[in-house]
């Protein structure tokens, strides 16, 4: 018998993340170790009315195409997958690893060179998600290996994962959502006005320009499960410094203890513990992988612990993320990149956080409780 989270995960995400309706073309990506998702979620699609296809990857191609492909193999992007980005209504993506470690020895060049020859399709798609003309969830399928990362058992790292998505027995996680939504819709809301935000903390002192940049609640519809609020910052205005205590994690591989130095919105200066290498080809990706592209709130309480897993550790209450490379057009960000890259800045223990000049937040968590602010609609990119 199989584990009856996984239909109740697989229920939420086409029910309340993608909102199927009859007619929906949804594709459904995910490895061969996730199949049992793979599987409740092609069920629901057609309980929805929907036309559900599937795209299922074999373990280690990636690596292969990184390590063997010539460059022209290298940056070849599929016409089929350019019409298919222009056609599908619906994706969710299953991030789900039978070795999260692949890539710890791939050429960093040729990751860069790869990601980058991607970007201008995973932008087209994201503009259609903006416009409100295809819809996409990303969750993960808990496996031994990210087990593993998380330092669990797969049944402890099982009930982490829906634990965290709500999807217990005795749960009603749309109901949690849309709660979750009305709380971070709220703060998002107060952040509007805000001119400058400047955050403290151990070998960190950043100031980050956010005025006319609006704030986003992420409430469970892209990604799950979810819990933070975000903007993407002025491409010029960032200064200061900043440490990552937590190892920075980019297609399965880790760069420890980072520390950079920004001077007029730019990565001036950047060290590491270890994997410099890894760091410094990612912020030559290309002009605007120095800039920042996104800056958030940490609000999932129930997430508290560092797991290598950026889906999850993003969210980790009383934490803030900031992320270099592109930025979010639909929140008013101009940066363009193939680099979208979240480093977590961990601020329970001795932290704060001013919102042009004024506390607003100390060791992990906001002073008040939000007010409802009156404020536009997101307008589309």
């Amino acid at each position: 018998m199989g584990d009856p989270r996984v239909a109740k995960l697989a229920d939420l995400l086409v029910n309340y993340s993608l909102k199927l309706q009859p007619g929906h073309v949804v594709r459904i990506a995910g490895g061969t170790v996730a199949a049992p998702l793979i599987t409740e979620l092609y069920r629901e699609a057609l309980h929805a009315g929907a036309n559900p296809h599937t795209r299922i990857q074999l373990e280690g191609l990636d690596v292969i195409s990184v390590a063997e492909s010539t460059e022209e193999q290298l940056t070849f992007v599929s016409e089929i997958e350019r019409f298919e980005v222009e056609h599908v209504d619906a994706v969710v993506t299953i991030w789900a690893d039978r070795n999260t470690r692949a890539f710890s020895q791939a050429d960093p060049q040729r990751v860069s060179a790869q990601i980058g020859a991607r970007r201008p399709l995973t932008q087209r798609f994201f503009e259609r998600v903006d416009n409100e003309e295809a819809r996409w969830v990303g969750t993960r399928f808990p496996t031994d290996a990210h087990a593993q990362d998380a330092e669990m058992s797969l049944a402890e790292y099982e009930d982490f994962v829906y634990g965290a998505c709500h999807v217990r027995a005795d749960e009603d996680p749309v109901a949690h959502w849309r709660s979750t939504s009305a709380e971070l819709g709220l703060r998002a809301g107060e952040l509007d006005a805000c001119r400058e935000l400047r955050i403290v903390g151990p070998d960190t002192d950043l100031r980050v320009g956010v005025e006319g940049r609006r704030w986003l609640p992420a409430d469970g519809e892209r990604n799950m499960p979810d819990g933070e609020i975000f903007t993407s910052p002025i491409e010029t205005e960032t200064e200061g410094d900043i440490r990552f205590s937590f190892p920075a994690i980019f297609h399965g591989r880790g760069v420890e203890d980072i520390r950079l130095r920004f001077e007029g919105g730019r990565v001036l200066k950047a060290e590491a513990a270890s994997g410099d290498d890894f760091l410094l080809s990612l912020l030559d990706m290309d002009e605007g992988s120095r800039i920042l592209g996104e800056v958030a709130f940490g609000l999932n309480y129930e997430i508290d612990r560092f797991t290598r897993d950026i889906l999850f550790d993003e969210k980790i209450g009383g934490t803030m993320h900031f992320a270099l490379g592109a930025s979010f057009k639909r929140l008013g960000g101009q940066n363009e990149s193939g680099l979208h890259w979240d480093m977590i800045c961990d601020l329970r223990a001795d932290g704060e956080v001013y919102a042009d000049g004024e506390l607003v937040w100390k060791a992990g968590r906001f002073l008040r409780e939000p007010m409802v602010v009156a404020s536009e609609p997101v307008a589309a990119s």
